[in-house]
């Protein structure tokens, strides 16, 4: 499986970038945080999604983005498939909008789908994927680290074995779960043969025939009684019938009379209402009296010809236009006076207030003037204090000065100076740190050799220990000690000297940072002198110009005070002009009103005739539904009368007394039934229960029989799950010892390869993945006491034997993605590093056709055949990936080897 090509859109740092991936070893080149690392995860979220992140969704877009898109091209077995994902903000949280993968004959659409069906091609999951071809930044001791279990589980889960263990386990719970059944069916078939003898000693068929004739007698009882019951029912139907008639007719009698009684209020209420009516005909030619005599009274003041009788209405619309032409001609006249007062007023407050105006700015013209001359005398007084202070400042320069006159270094060099002394310090520290750990090393190897000596046997081989170079080696040990002992007394002397020597430096550094302040600060007291003796100059100025300016606008506020005196006494003419028009307004608008008083009181004159003439036509309509009324009143009560006639009250009597008698008999016939079914019930059960008994003898004797059976083939199905699980136990402990053979071996090689000429041998993989490492000496060593270089490499051996162990396979080729080292130099120093070349070499020589590092490690740049470059712009902070061409490369190599 190779990678073809990667896109991204808004992905992290990248707003959009595009990156062929080639066969060889690719090398992803960048400064740290320029997004190197981001390539890859992008790849390994492509195939597994989200379960491929250590964070969010929202982590991985490009920040202020909504959407983001990654696709990528992969081949597997010779064929191509494509693989895209879209992400989209839906309210607060980014989610996957779309999730694609197209290839041959396949067309997938959903993240869950398209992660099952990348899982089952490569036959591994996201995790899987990780502990076996990508070495994500900062786990490179991952395995190293994890547990001898942690590492079976990982190792087992990818060579396949882990299902190997589930199908064991698998056989172990059937085993059990077989167990279960099998002790549960005995248990069963114990108490179905324990409920059988019971059964056949309790005389069943007996039983049931004396319950049987039992029941035949209360049924003829239940008979009996019914019969009698029905004849009483039918005596009750009947006299319920009569009464029921009976109390229907009254029913309609009782409503009849409410009918009358109804009736016969509505017609008297209806006849007061006409009496009402014709009063209010009464009332209403009054008021219209009224109105006229109110009429004559308004004609008169209105001067109108021909009286109250004489008025029309073509008078009263001759005498409103008259109105109308006489107003008209008073408001233009009122109009052209109010414009003349309002613009005559309007002149002499606006003169007022400039006349203010120019007062107000001749007072800010004074006040202007103070202030200049305040501000010249603080600008005086704040020269003479930085004059002062340049003095304190050039004494305090004077004195540091002095001080470095006896120094060992000149103002300038006391940072460099105190940094090359920490510089040393710290390299002393190293030092010290380094013999200590050598110390207790030697320390702790000359312990273990005189506790050898003393047992006289090794513990592992039970060998004598007399001539073992590790035992030999104890006056080496003791020379060693006392050799490094009197290094680290040295060290610790040059370490106490440069101490003291850094915290003179230090204070010398400190004090040349006070003087380039000072001097800073002199300059800046300078040009604060300078700067406040020009201010006060120049405020001196601003005041005398100020304070002429003042004389001027006083001037011209007199001024335009007379003028405004003179406009104001022409608005008051106008104002006198202005309320003799509104009074001849007010004349008129009364007139006006006396027309409408007029018109008023005609109308009201008709709508009172109107009034009286409803009044007539409502008191014919009632008189004439009253007449209705009476008839229906009538015909009520006569049929009333034909009811009361119907009823005989001595058949109402009997059908009472019979009712009675018929309701007690039921009652007590009720209660005699219900007794006996009660027992009828009780026979029934009882003989049911009886032939129950008697069908589950035979059906436990069936049972029995099943169980019997079952029994027999629970316990062969038991021994053959025992033995599956057997099998599978050691099927999985064989083929793990197989793997741990290869990938021992593999290992080795590969061990070989990168510490062939170094101090240690070889490794040694047990049956549960516990790994040693062993010196040339024989020392054996595990994993975490290598040096941090060491372990890192040691891992990435480790990592690249299983790579090769899947790809080669126990039983076949195995489809193997491509090997990726994100930052595998982190722990590694320049030897290690050349070493982790070799590795890779050896990876691509056994087969590896595709290999991919992010590292800016020039040596592992140089091994590259494909080099890829990523920036990123400060100012943007986006990240740009570019592929370095093959003449570029080779230059970048040339300058690596030089």
């Amino acid at each position: 499986m190779r990678f073809q090509r990667i896109s991204l859109q808004n992905f992290k740092p990248y707003a959009d970038a595009d990156l062929d991936l080639r066969d060889g070893v690719t090398v992803i080149h960048g400064l740290n945080g320029s997004g190197k690392s981001s390539l890859l995860e992008a790849c390994f979220f492509a195939l597994y999604g989200a379960r491929a992140l250590d964070e969010t969704l929202d982590d991985v877009v490009t920040t202020g983005e909504d959407e983001a898109e990654v696709t990528l091209s992969f081949v597997h077995e010779g064929e191509t498939y494509r693989i895209e994902r879209r992400l989209r903000r839906t309210g607060d949280r980014m989610q996957t909008a779309a999730c694609t993968l197209s290839g041959p004959d396949v067309e997938i659409d959903g993240a869950t789908d398209v992660r099952e069906f990348v899982a089952g091609l490569l036959r591994m999951d996201a995790e899987a994927f990780v502990n076996c071809a990508y070495v994500r930044q900062g786990e490179v001791n991952k395995l190293i680290n994890a547990t001898p279990a942690q590492r079976q589980d990982t190792i087992d889960d990818l060579l396949q074995l882990g299902k190997l263990e589930a199908y064991r386990e698998r056989a172990g719970q059937a085993r059990l779960g077989v167990e279960d059944v099998l002790n549960r069916k005995r248990e069963l078939l114990s108490d179905r043969e324990s409920r059988i003898e019971a059964k056949e000693e309790a005389g069943l068929h007996d039983r049931l025939n004396d319950l049987e004739t039992e029941l035949s007698t209360v049924d003829d009882e239940i008979e009996r009684f019914e019969e009698n019951r029905d004849r009483a029912e039918e005596t009750l139907a009947d006299a319920k019938e009569i009464l029921g008639d009976y109390e229907e007719t009254k029913s309609e009698i009782e409503s009849l009379e409410s009918d009358i009684a109804k009736l016969e209020e509505t017609i008297e209420s209806d006849e007061s209402t006409r009496e009402n009516l014709r009063d209010e005909i009464v009332e209403t030619r009054e008021a219209i009296d009224e109105l006229d005599a109110t009429l004559d009274d308004v004609v008169a003041e209105t001067a109108l010809d021909g009286g109250a009788s004489g008025v029309d209405t073509d008078a009263l619309e001759d005498r409103r236009d008259a109105l109308d032409a006489e107003e008209s001609s008073v408001r233009d006249d009122l109009q052209q006076a109010r414009q003349r007062q309002t613009m005559l007023s309007n002149q002499a407050e606006k003169l007022r207030e400039r006349a203010e105006e120019f007062d107000s700015r001749a007072e800010e013209a004074r006040d202007r003037a103070t202030d200049a001359e305040s501000s010249a005398e603080d600008a005086e007084a704040r020269a003479e204090n930085r004059a002062s202070e340049r003095d304190e400042v050039d004494s305090e320069i004077a004195s540091i000065r002095e001080r470095f006159g006896e120094a060992p270094v000149d103002p300038g060099s006391a940072a460099a100076h105190r940094d090359s002394i920490q510089s040393d310090l710290d390299d002393v520290r190293d030092e010290l740190a380094d013999a200590r750990a050598e110390l207790q090393t030697v320390r702790d190897r000359l312990e273990e050799a005189e506790s050898l000596r003393q047992a006289g046997k090794c513990p592992e081989c039970g060998q004598p220990v007399d001539g073992s170079p590790h035992v030999d080696a104890i006056g080496e040990y003791e020379a060693r000690i006392t050799e490094l002992q009197g290094d680290l007394e040295a060290l610790q002397e040059r370490r106490d000297a440069l101490e003291s020597e850094l915290e003179t430096a230090t204070s010398l550094a400190e004090a040349e940072t006070r003087l380039a302040n000072l001097e800073e600060r002199r300059s800046l007291l300078d040009e604060s002198v300078a700067d406040a003796e020009s201010t006060a100059e120049e405020r001196r100025a601003e005041a005398s110009s100020h304070r002429e300016d003042a004389a001027e606008f006083e001037a011209e506020a007199e001024e335009k005070r007379d003028a405004a005196e003179a406009q104001a006494d022409a608005a008051t003419e106008a104002s006198e002009r202005v309320a003799d028009l509104e009074a001849e307004l007010e004349r008129i608008e009364s007139a006006r009103d006396r027309l409408d008083r007029v018109e008023d009181l005609r109308e009201r004159i008709a709508d009172a005739e109107s009034e009286i003439d409803r009044l007539r036509e409502r008191r014919e309509t009632i008189a004439d539904r009253n007449d209705e009324r009476r008839e229906y009143l009538r015909e009520k009560r006569e049929r009333r009368d034909e009811l009361a006639a119907e009823i005989d009250e001595s058949r109402i009597q009997t059908a009472r007394e019979n009712k009675r008698e018929a309701a007690s008999y039921l009652d007590d016939v009720e209660t005699k039934l219900r007794e006996l079914r009660e027992r009828r019930d009780e026979l029934q059960n009882e003989i049911g229960g009886v032939r129950g008994s008697i069908e589950q003898l035979e059906s436990l004797r069936e049972d029995r029989d099943r169980i019997r059976e079952r029994v027999e083939r629970l316990a062969s199905l038991h021994e053959e799950v025992s033995t599956l699980e057997t099998t599978y136990g050691d099927l999985r402990a064989e083929l793990r010892r197989r793997n741990v053979e290869t990938l021992e071996r593999m290992l080795n090689e590969t061990f070989e390869l990168v510490y062939g000429n170094d101090a240690y041998s070889r490794i040694r993989l047990d049956d549960e993945y516990d790994l040693t490492v062993f010196q040339k000496d024989g020392t054996a060593l595990e994993p975490e006491q290598l040096s941090g270089g060491e372990r890192a490499l040691f891992n990435l051996s480790l990592r690249c034997a299983i790579y090769r162990l899947l790809a080669e396979g126990i039983e076949g080729s195995a489809p193997m993605p491509p090997l990726i080292l994100d930052e595998p130099t982190v722990f590694l120093d320049s030897g290690h590093v050349s070493r982790l070349v070799d590795l890779v070499e050896e990876m691509r020589r056994l087969g590896v056709n595709q290999i991919l590092i992010v590292s800016h490690d020039d040596e592992l740049v140089a091994a590259a055949d494909d080099l890829v470059t990523v920036e990123k712009d400060p100012t943007s902070n986006r990240s740009s990936v570019d592929r370095v061409g093959e003449a570029s490369l080779a230059a970048v190599t040339a300058e690596s080897d030089d």
